[in-house]
């Protein structure tokens, strides 16, 4: 059966059980040529390379050029939306809209993401996100792996493209009303430590099994030193809405560069980030540290134009998303073109990019027993990289949810 996907065609393979073989595959121990991936009943149940012809007998193969590169699906931890919709639509069809075009780029796993706005706004947007994430049960589709929170509780300083008039404060109990919400589907909050009852905020975050990430914060190195201590543990968009490196007041960028329990999302897109800013976070805190995210907004996939974004007109021209104000407003990019640019700007092995878009995020999430590499006993989480990086299939708990053309 073939859909039609944003001009592209998706194919439900019938059967379940396949062997992918013949391309490079991308381990956390380097590169395997002429490798093989036995997928059967959406898991990953061998891996490896010069598989015999007379191997696994009756079980139907795809084979692939050594040019192909197979990679761990990505999974976007940090996502407002894309191809027309966005989470605060608070709608079904946001979700099913995301999961059958987020393979497109690559990505088999995510992570829906709000923005600072009213309370019953963001109440709606979590519950829609919570019932969907406890009803989902098809392969071949992105997987929703819960909520990312982003805002309220933030710094008004900071703010960026998040809006003033909904910022909240003191927001221990409004969180706890949110979380109740989302149905305990929350797995990251963005916040700025330094606010009142910042502290105590990032200590229930954590004890409740989210990770607290520090964002659209002004916090002093010392206050960055102190949320830690309460259990901070990611940085939300390096660079991007927070104090920036001072040699004297290293702030928040410089915690994130000095500071072993911090690990730091970054927007690969050459806007947001130049490249050299890039190159530095690469070099200085290693693969390891970074996540790739895209931070999409609804334009994603789409002509320019002017869109929303928490209830504010955003213009995209030129690949880049900005308020009335020149204020960058998200973005358009999508995850195989972050992973294309980190290559160009730092020059990162492929393993390294693997763990950027898929084992770090993995670990970060508590789900690295079943994603985030290609290993025997994981989801089928599959994306099929061509000489020029480009997405050329995607498989999505062991059934091939993209393709870029008929094979």
């Amino acid at each position: 059966m073939m859909n039609k996907t944003n001009g592209r065609k998706r194919e439900m393979v019938s059967h379940s059980s396949v062997i992918l073989h013949g391309m490079r595959l991308v381990k956390n121990d380097g590169l395997w040529t002429n490798g093989f991936i036995f997928l059967q009943d959406g898991k990953i149940v061998a891996a490896g390379k010069d598989i015999k012809d007379d191997d696994f007998p009756g079980i139907p193969r795809r084979v692939y050029g050594k040019d192909m590169l197979a990679f761990p699906g990505f999974i976007d931890i940090h996502m407002h939306g894309g191809y027309g919709v966005d989470v605060m639509d608070a709608t079904r069809d946001v979700f099913e809209t995301l999961e059958i075009s987020l393979p497109s780029e690559g990505t088999t796993a995510y992570l829906a993401t709000t923005i600072t706005q009213e309370e019953e706004h963001i109440t709606s947007a979590l519950q829609t996100g919570a019932a969907y994430y406890r009803e989902q049960r098809e392969a071949g589709v992105a997987e929703l792996l819960g909520i990312h929170l982003e805002g309220p509780f933030i710094n008004a300083k900071r703010k960026g493209a998040q809006p003033e008039e909904h910022i909240k404060r003191d927001g221990l109990d409004l969180y706890k009303a949110f979380r109740q919400a989302a149905d305990d589907t929350i797995r990251v909050v963005t916040y700025a430590p330094e606010t009142s009852g910042g502290l105590d905020l990032t200590a229930y975050i954590n004890e409740m099994g989210a990770v607290p990430s520090i964002g659209h914060s002004d916090a002093t190195y010392e206050e960055m030193k102190a949320a830690v201590t309460a259990g901070a543990k990611h940085i939300t968009h390096l660079y991007n809405g927070m104090r920036g490196f001072h040699h004297r007041e290293p702030g928040v960028v410089g915690a994130a560069y000095t500071i072993d329990e911090l690990k730091s999302e970054i927007i690969a897109d050459g806007l947001h980030s130049s490249p050299p800013a890039v190159k530095t976070a690469y070099r200085t805190g290693g693969f390891r540290n970074l996540y790739l995210i895209t931070d999409s907004m609804r334009a994603k996939g789409l002509r320019d134009g002017t869109y929303d974004l928490g209830g504010q007109d955003v213009t995209v021209r030129d690949e880049k998303a900005t308020l009335a104000d020149g204020t960058i407003a998200g973005s358009i990019v999508t995850m195989d073109a972050c992973l294309r640019n980190m290559r160009a700007f730092t020059g990162a092995t492929f393993p390294e990019l693997a763990a950027m878009t898929a084992g770090n995020q993995a670990k970060a999430l508590g789900v690295e027993d079943h994603k985030g590499s290609i290993d025997a006993h994981k989801d089928g989480d599959i994306v099929l990289l061509n000489e020029q990086l480009g997405v050329e299939e995607t498989w999505c708990r062991g059934r091939l949810a993209y393709q870029s053309k008929e094979r």
